[in-house]
C-alpha cells in the first residue's frame, strides 16, 4: 500500500512541477511578446509618419517644379508680347503688325490662354486676342491686376482665380481665369506711355494640376493660396465659399517652406508647404493625423495576429520544455530499461555523474556516427551553398531594372518592334534561368540564354560593343552547370569592354578536344596583370565583385563540385590586350539520366564518361 502510494506521489510531483514552469513561462512568454508587440507597433507607426511625410514632401515638391514650369511658360509669353511685339514697335503706324503678333502668340498658346489684352494707362483697349466686344464699362483701372501692375511696375503680377470679365463672345459663358498683368511701355507717334499688358490663364491647367493630387481618398489633400493666404485653388473651394467649411491658408501663408505641426479646429495635423517661385503662392499638402492612424489598422491586425500565433507557438513550446526540465529521471529510466531491453534508443546524457556513467559506455559509438553525419551535412551543405550560388546568378536586380526602363522608353519612344524583341529576350533568359530547378542543362540551353543576355545587353549600351558566337554545332548536346557563361560575360562588360567605344569585342567559343569541352570567353579590353591573374581563382577578396555577385570563383566551384577538381577554368590576361576565360568541363551526353545523376551529386569517372559516349553513339546509330 505505501509502495502504490510513493509511486502515486511520485507521478503528482512532475506533474506539479511541470505545470507551474509551464505557468511562469507562458506568462514571460506572453509579456515579452506584448511588450516587442507594442514597441513594434511603435516603430512601425513612427516609419509609417516618416514615410508618409516625406512621401507628401516629395509630391509637393514635385508638383511644385510642374506648376512652376507651367507659370514661367505663361510668364515667357508675357516676355515675348512685351519685348519682341509691343516694345519693338509703334502703334501710330504698326498696329496692324502688333495685332498680327499677338494673334500668332495666342494661336499658338491658346490651350492654356484665355485672352490677351493690352490697356493704356487710361485704361483704354489697344489690343487683344481673341478679337471679341469689350463689355461696356469694364473700369479696368480700378481692378485690382490693373491696380498692382501700376503701382509695381517692376514685377510680374499673378491674380486670384476670378471669372474672366471684360470681353464677351456672345457664347453667355462664365470662364475661370488667373491674370497676369505688368507695366509695359508703349509708343505711339514716338512717344512712350506706360500700359498693362493682361494675360488671362485658364484656370483649369492648373485645376486638373491640383486634381491630379487630390485622387487619394484617405484624408490628406492639397490647395493652393497666394502669399496673402488666398485660397487660389482647394478641393472643398465650394464649401469654403459657402462658409460650409474653413481652413487656415492665412496661417499656412506665413510659413516657410517645410514641415509643420498645426492644430486647425480641434483636429491635430501635419502641414507640408512648398513656395511656387515667382508668384509667392504656397502649394500646402495637409496630413490630418488620422490619416496616420487609418494607415496603421491593417499593421496592427498583422502585429496582434502575429502575437497571437507566437503565443500558440510558445504555449506548445513552453509545454515541451516544462516536461524535459520537470522529467528528466523518467527519461533516462525510460531510455535505460529500452537499452537493457535490446532496442537503440537516443541514451539521455546529463544529470549527475552516475547518469552521465550510464550513457557512456555507447558515447564512442555515437560519436562515431555525428562525426560522419558532420561530413555528409558539410557535402549537403557544399552542395546548397553551391546552388544558392547559381541562383543568386541567374539574375542581377539592377540588371533586370535597366531592362524593364529600356522597354518602358521603347514603348513610350513607339519603338515597339525593338521592345518586341527586348521582352523576347527577357522571357528568354528568364526560361532558361529557371528551367525548372535543374542545376545541368544542355550548352545549347546555355548558349541561348548568354545569347539573350548579351542582346539585352547590347541594346542596353546602345551596341558599344560587339559579341560573336563561334561554337562547333557538336558540343550543343553535352552537359554543363547552369548559368556559367552570363557571369563571365558580365564581367567582360563591365571590366572589359564598358569604357571602350565601339571598339570593345567580346567573342564566345566553343570546341570538344578529345574527352574535355572548352568554352571561352575572350575580350580585347583592359585585362589585367599577372598578380591579379594569379589571385582571381583562389583568392575573392582581390577581386571587387559588382555584376552578377557570383564572382570567377564560385563558378569554378561549382564546376567542381559538379564534374570534379580536375575541371574548373582557366583565366589568361595581359594588361591593355584583353583577357580569357576559359571553361573545361567532362564531354558527358546531355540525357535525362545523366542531368539526374549528375543532380544527385555523383562525379562521373572518365570511364563512365566514355561508357555513356559509346552508348549515346550505338543508340544514334540504331535510330
Amino acid at each position: 500500500m505505501k509502495k502504490k502510494y510513493f509511486r502515486y506521489l511520485q507521478k503528482l510531483k512532475p506533474r506539479g512541477i511541470q505545470s507551474v514552469l509551464m505557468i511562469v513561462l507562458s506568462v514571460i512568454s506572453i509579456s515579452i511578446m506584448i511588450v516587442l508587440g507594442l514597441i513594434l507597433y511603435m516603430r512601425f507607426s513612427t516609419l509609417s509618419r516618416e514615410d508618409m511625410v516625406q512621401s507628401t514632401q516629395k509630391l509637393t515638391e514635385q508638383a511644385g517644379e510642374s506648376m512652376e514650369d507651367y507659370l514661367v511658360s505663361m510668364r515667357q509669353i508675357s516676355d515675348v508680347l512685351y519685348y519682341n511685339i509691343i516694345k519693338e514697335n509703334d502703334f501710330s503706324n504698326q498696329d496692324q503688325v502688333i495685332q498680327e503678333g499677338m494673334n500668332l502668340m495666342y494661336e499658338a498658346n491658346r490651350e492654356n490662354l484665355r485672352s490677351v489684352a493690352l490697356y493704356n494707362s487710361y485704361g483704354s483697349l489697344m489690343a487683344a486676342e481673341p478679337v471679341v466686344s469689350e463689355k461696356a464699362d469694364p473700369n479696368v483701372t480700378q481692378q485690382d491686376w490693373y491696380v498692382k501692375a501700376m503701382e509695381e511696375v517692376e514685377n510680374v503680377h499673378f491674380s486670384t482665380p476670378h471669372i474672366q470679365n471684360l470681353f464677351d463672345d456672345n457664347s453667355l459663358r462664365y470662364y475661370w481665369v488667373i491674370s497676369l498683368s505688368r507695366a509695359v511701355e508703349i509708343t505711339e507717334d514716338g512717344v512712350t506711355r506706360l500700359g498693362v499688358l493682361l494675360v488671362d490663364m485658364d484656370y483649369s491647367g492648373i485645376s486638373r494640376m491640383m486634381n491630379k493630387l487630390n485622387t487619394d481618398n484617405n484624408g490628406q489633400y492639397y490647395y493652393l493660396c497666394d502669399s496673402n493666404g488666398e485660397i487660389i485653388y482647394h478641393p472643398r473651394q465650394i464649401q469654403i465659399s459657402d462658409g460650409i467649411s474653413s481652413e487656415n491658408s492665412k496661417g499656412a501663408a506665413e510659413y516657410k517652406d517645410g514641415v509643420y505641426d498645426e492644430k486647425f479646429e480641434g483636429e491635430r495635423r501635419k502641414v507640408v508647404v512648398n513656395t511656387i517661385s515667382y508668384t509667392g503662392w504656397k502649394l500646402v499638402g495637409v496630413i490630418p493625423y488620422s490619416t496616420f492612424t487609418h494607415g496603421m489598422i491593417d499593421i496592427r491586425y498583422f502585429i496582434v495576429m502575429i502575437i497571437l500565433v507566437m503565443i500558440m507557438m510558445l504555449c506548445a513550446i513552453n509545454r515541451v520544455v516544462s516536461q524535459r526540465i520537470s522529467r528528466p529521471v523518467l527519461l533516462l529510466n525510460e531510455s535505460v530499461r529500452e537499452y537493457e531491453a535490446g532496442k537503440k534508443p537516443e541514451i539521455y546524457i546529463g544529470g549527475s555523474p552516475e547518469i552521465r556513467h550510464l550513457g557512456q559506455s555507447i558515447q564512442n559509438s555515437y560519436e562515431q556516427i555525428d562525426r560522419l553525419m558532420k561530413e555528409i551535412v558539410l557535402e549537403q551543405n557544399e552542395r546548397r551553398k553551391s546552388e544558392l550560388d547559381a541562383l543568386q546568378s541567374q539574375i542581377n536586380p539592377h540588371f533586370l531594372y535597366n531592362a524593364l526602363e529600356s522597354i518602358t522608353w521603347m514603348v513610350e519612344g513607339e519603338r515597339n518592334e525593338e521592345a518586341v524583341f527586348m521582352i523576347s529576350q527577357l522571357a528568354r533568359l528568364f526560361r532558361i534561368s529557371l528551367s525548372k530547378g535543374r542545376t545541368v542543362i544542355s550548352i545549347r540551353d546555355e548558349l541561348q540564354h548568354a545569347k539573350s543576355y548579351m542582346n539585352i545587353q547590347k541594346i542596353r549600351y546602345k551596341n558599344t560593343f560587339s559579341v560573336k558566337f563561334d561554337v562547333d554545332e557538336e558540343v550543343y548536346s553535352y552537359c554543363t552547370v547552369k548559368l556559367i557563361l552570363q557571369p563571365i560575360l558580365e564581367n567582360a562588360i563591365n571590366y572589359g569592354v564598358s569604357s571602350m567605344d565601339d571598339c570593345g569585342e567580346i567573342r564566345v567559343t566553343g570546341r570538344k578536344e578529345g574527352e574535355v569541352i572548352i568554352l571561352a570567353v575572350e575580350d580585347n579590353g583592359l585585362g589585367m596583370s599577372e598578380e591579379e591573374v594569379e589571385f582571381v581563382l583562389t583568392d575573392s577578396n582581390r577581386i571587387h565583385k559588382h555584376g552578377s555577385g557570383v564572382g570567377l570563383i564560385n563558378i569554378n566551384n561549382r564546376i567542381q563540385i559538379l564534374f570534379g577538381k580536375e575541371y574548373g577554368l582557366v583565366v589568361e590576361s595581359e594588361p591593355d590586350e584583353g583577357t580569357k576565360v576559359s571553361i573545361r568541363i567532362p564531354a558527358v551526353p546531355y540525357t535525362e539520366e545523366n542531368g539526374k545523376i549528375l543532380e544527385n551529386g555523383y562525379i562521373l569517372s572518365k570511364e563512365k564518361i566514355n561508357d555513356i559516349e559509346e552508348k549515346t553513339k550505338e543508340s544514334k546509330d540504331e535510330e
